[in-house]
């Protein structure tokens, strides 16, 4: 890095390699305090020599030093400069890379950043048109957002993540994200939203008469008739309950407006259980108790 009478520029390339090596030693030694100046050292000699793509590699090496140190924020906010770098050095690919690695170091501190986070890597992934890892990001993204019940951004995720998969034609995933903003929107307490989604929904190829279809119906009937038998049968379907764990929460713990006035009599679900001959035997009891009469 010095220069001298014969040495008019420093040479930023050699000095980059030999802060490279040093990052290593240290790393390898457990000395991540260390090991991550001699990255960001690294990382300016590489800016200074208009290497953006080999700069943005080292200060995503020094993030993950931090990430050592437990100093998962400050990591991340390196991790984000260096993504920021490689958006620079057109390689966006390795940009979304980056965001998602960032993404699941911070999830379980700050799932508000982990979020923005999964969002930024999905628009990047879709302005490259890789549709595919863009619903990745975007399912990541809105399963967080229900766990912390921000359900009315997890329904506009979810209305997101269902546009794509319909350009894709996957319809049956359609049905299924359909599905989980119906349960996000109950729990927003907006029957109408529910209501709105599903007949949007009629649309999509093979929805109206597939099992899904049937069973929102069926849902949407009892949560409007605040018949809590009904919609706790319905969220107990397979179809529910072995959906993506934060949605199958959503449906054991649905609750109708109301507390669910309307509930079945213990008889009436004995008699769904034994079939219409237990009905009739049902009914020949109740006449012959007054048969003789009510005295």
């Amino acid at each position: 890095m010095k220069t001298g009478f014969l040495k008019w520029k420093p040479d930023y390339d050699s000095a980059a390699t030999e802060y490279g090596k040093a990052a290593v030693a240290f790393k390898n030694a457990k000395q991540f305090d260390q090991a991550r100046e001699a990255c960001l050292r690294e990382a300016e000699a590489h800016e200074n020599n208009k290497a953006l793509f080999h700069a943005a590699k080292a200060y995503e090496q020094a993030g993950m030093m931090l990430k050592e140190m437990q100093r998962l924020p400050e990591a991340v906010q390196l991790i984000e400069k260096a993504s920021m770098m490689y958006l620079e050095n057109g390689t966006p690919d390795t940009a979304a890379i980056a965001l998602e690695r960032a993404g699941k170091l911070i999830e379980n501190v700050s799932p508000e950043k982990a979020v923005q986070l999964y969002q930024q890597a999905a628009s990047v992934f879709e302005n490259e048109e890789r549709l595919r890892q863009a619903l990745e990001m975007l399912g990541k993204a809105s399963r967080l957002l229900v766990r912390g019940r921000r359900l009315d951004e997890a329904a506009l995720s979810l209305q997101k993540e269902k546009s794509i998969y319909k350009e894709i034609e996957n319809y049956p995933t359609c049905y299924k994200k359909t599905i989980a903003q119906v349960l996000v929107h109950l729990h927003r307490n907006d029957y109408v939203a529910a209501e709105r989604c599903v007949r949007e929904s009629y649309s999509i190829p093979g929805f109206n008469g597939s099992e899904d279809c049937a069973a929102l119906e069926q849902l949407l009937e009892g949560y409007d008739q605040q018949d809590q038998d009904q919609v706790s049968e319905v969220c107990n379907l397979p179809l529910f309950k072995y959906m993506d764990n934060d949605y199958a929460k959503l449906g054991l713990t649905l609750v109708v407006p109301g507390g669910g006035i309307k509930k079945k009599s213990p008889n009436a679900a004995q008699d769904k259980a034994r079939g219409p001959a237990a009905v009739g035997s049902h009914a020949d009891e109740e006449e012959d108790e007054y048969s003789g009469g009510l005295c």
